[in-house]
């Protein structure tokens, strides 16, 4: 990369972001140890399990509209975000992204409620509240 237009970054195009970068938080890597995998738990390999499946087209958006959810494989449920890599840009000048996992839901193929991630939700806060307030009337 020293000399000008010699070397191009690398990046895998994903929902029209080039993604030059992973980064696996803390918490997603734990949740990768319970849900996921149990043996190949390290960041490297879980960013070499992800830059091969986006090299192959295998990452896709959970909804249309949204990108926050990814699908892996169509079974994996991960939650991504963006951000702008600083001075760095393609040859013809665009932006490169690094993808932040913030966290694996799970496999749908183990966990059904994650087939209607927005029903799942729902019920989760409604369950919540149900305790929450369960809880409120023993207090008093």
């Amino acid at each position: 990369m020293g000399r000008w237009s010699t070397y191009e970054p690398y990046y895998v195009e994903l929902v029209g972001k080039k993604i030059a970068d992973i980064v696996i938080t803390h918490h997603a890597r734990t949740r990768w140890t319970d849900r996921v995998e149990q043996e190949k738990t390290g960041f490297s390999d879980i960013c070499a399990f992800l830059w091969e499946r986006m090299r192959d087209n295998n990452i896709k958006p959970y909804y249309k509209n949204e990108q926050e959810v990814y699908l892996v494989d169509d079974d994996l449920v991960m939650v991504a975000e963006f951000s702008v890599i600083e001075d760095k840009m393609d040859l013809a000048g665009n932006p490169l992204y690094k993808m932040i996992i913030v966290t694996f839901l799970g496999r749908m193929s183990e966990m059904i409620e994650l087939r209607d991630l927005k029903s799942y939700y729902s019920w989760l806060r409604h369950s919540r509240r149900m305790t929450l307030i369960k809880n409120g009337r023993k207090r008093k």
